[in-house]
């Protein structure tokens, strides 16, 4: 996860763990017990569907790169709108679903249908998980030290 940092510490006079980019200073951090960084999927948001208890993408997200490798298999036997297929499938991920609602069954499928065109996961970018209200900073390319940065972390790989 990207986070805006607050109070940077120094050590040595360089940054202890966090980088400055032109947008500010910021740590990448692991994934912590307590996602605040969650929203549901309002009105407005290209994912939202009329599924009473739709599921966020970016928490799906979270679950399937924490739990499943590339090119593996994520099993939903409760598909309701198909955010775990859809997800899947923008994180080339193979899935299997099963839905007993045909009307969701369809919704699902529609969804699928337009991974095709649009592969992003809201506040998910360059394999790095961002906090809320932070879609300005995610829109802007990040320096060449933020890129450095972000490849020697281990927990951030470069996905082809």
């Amino acid at each position: 996860m990207k986070r805006r940092v607050i109070a940077p510490y120094k050590e040595n006079g360089k940054p202890k763990d966090w980088i400055e980019t032109k947008e500010g200073k910021f740590r990448l951090t692991y994934p912590s017990n307590f996602w605040d960084d969650i929203t549901i999927p309002y009105w407005s948001m290209p994912e939202n569907t009329n599924h009473s208890t739709q599921k966020p993408e970016k928490l799906i997200a979270k679950l399937v790169l924490a739990s499943c490798p590339p090119s593996g298999l994520v099993f939903d036997p409760f598909l309701g709108s198909g955010t775990t297929s859809v997800v899947a499938k923008k994180l080339d991920r193979h899935y299997c679903g099963i839905e007993i609602n045909e009307e969701y069954c369809c919704i699902t499928q529609k969804r699928l249908d337009e991974v095709n065109n649009n592969r992003t996961i809201q506040g998910y970018a360059k394999n790095v998980f961002w906090e809320r209200n932070s879609l300005n900073l995610q829109k802007n390319k990040m320096n060449t030290d933020a890129n450095t940065f972000i490849k020697k972390l281990p927990l951030f790989k470069e996905v082809e």
